[in-house]
């Protein structure tokens, strides 16, 4: 699952994506209201943690700006600016949650999770498919009564996945989902961790494989 930051404290922008890849999602950072035009343009992400206090304008302008386009992404402010207008103003302008700095980043992360679980959102806390069962909070995965060991790409393959458990979901919006603007990638990138998480889930004796849908994508079935 995608996230933006507009974030121009380099140093809060690092830690950030930190964390939330940690959480499992993987992360577009930018420091402008510009740069996240263009990202936004270009991209769908499931959420967006915006500053508002931004070099090249007010991150209220760029969140007045998606609201206008219908954009119905949900947007966490993350700002100084403390006062009870501030936060007023901001929730009216659009924002789905404010959160003043400085703040515990376990509650930033928490805060994500819980606007994505909210109606018409996408963040389930448990996904599961025959015997595959994955906690989005903690990213444990489970075959059966057994713990999978997974890398954090491979986890957040699986959640994808399982989210269209049964369906299949195309190349694409997988390689969307998983890979950021500047996450080094080769040619084959998604074959190879489909083949590796496919051999994993083989090898725990699990009783739902990896389909390739040729041409499409891939497909989360029966194994038999």
């Amino acid at each position: 699952m995608r996230l933006l930051v507009v974030e121009d404290e380099s140093e809060l922008a690092m830690l950030l994506r930190q964390a939330l890849e940690r959480a499992g999602f993987t992360v577009d950072n930018v420091a402008g209201q510009a740069a996240a035009e263009d990202h936004l343009a270009v991209a769908d992400y499931a959420a967006i943690v915006l500053d508002l206090g931004l070099a090249d304008g007010d991150g209220m302008t760029l969140l007045r700006l998606m609201r206008r386009q219908r954009a119905a992404v949900p947007v966490l402010i993350l700002t100084a600016r403390d006062t009870p207008e501030d936060r007023v103003a901001g929730l009216d302008a659009g924002a789905d949650d404010y959160l003043v700095k400085p703040f515990h980043m376990p509650e930033l992360v928490a805060r994500v999770r819980a606007l994505l679980r909210r109606p018409a959102a996408v963040l389930d806390v448990r996904l599961g498919f025959a015997d595959v069962v994955l906690e989005t909070d903690s990213r444990t995965v489970r075959v059966g009564e057994g713990v999978l060991a997974l890398s954090p790409r491979e986890t957040a393959l699986l959640e994808q996945l399982l989210r269209r458990g049964g369906k299949v979901v195309p190349r694409e919006s997988i390689e969307q989902n998983l890979y950021g603007f500047d996450t080094p990638t080769g040619p084959n990138a998604l074959e190879v961790l489909v083949h590796r998480l496919r051999r994993r889930l083989q090898d725990a004796g699990a009783k739902a494989a990896i389909h390739t849908i040729r041409g499409v994508g891939y497909l989360l079935a029966d194994g038999e």
